[in-house]
């Protein structure tokens, strides 16, 4: 009984630390400097998202064909 009630302890301590833990050392968000209609760029910054998705997609096409070849003995 003592050994079932240590493990479940244990387990319970490993759950909830990281979360008490964690919001000790959180940091308020930092200042957004800037009046508004300061001019900003978009939220993105511009970053160009759909070579990514292309290289994704090409990706995990790889990734399918490869595992039916696979289950098929190709």
């Amino acid at each position: 009984m003592l050994k079932k009630v240590t493990i479940i302890s244990v387990i319970l301590v490993f759950l909830f630390v990281p979360i008490f833990v964690s919001k000790v050392f959180a940091d308020a968000p930092p200042d957004p400097g800037g009046g508004p209609g300061g001019g900003a760029g978009p939220v993105g910054g511009g970053a160009p998202v759909g070579s990514g998705l292309v290289i994704l997609l090409g990706m995990g096409t790889a990734y399918g064909i490869k595992k039916v070849c696979k289950l098929c003995k190709f």
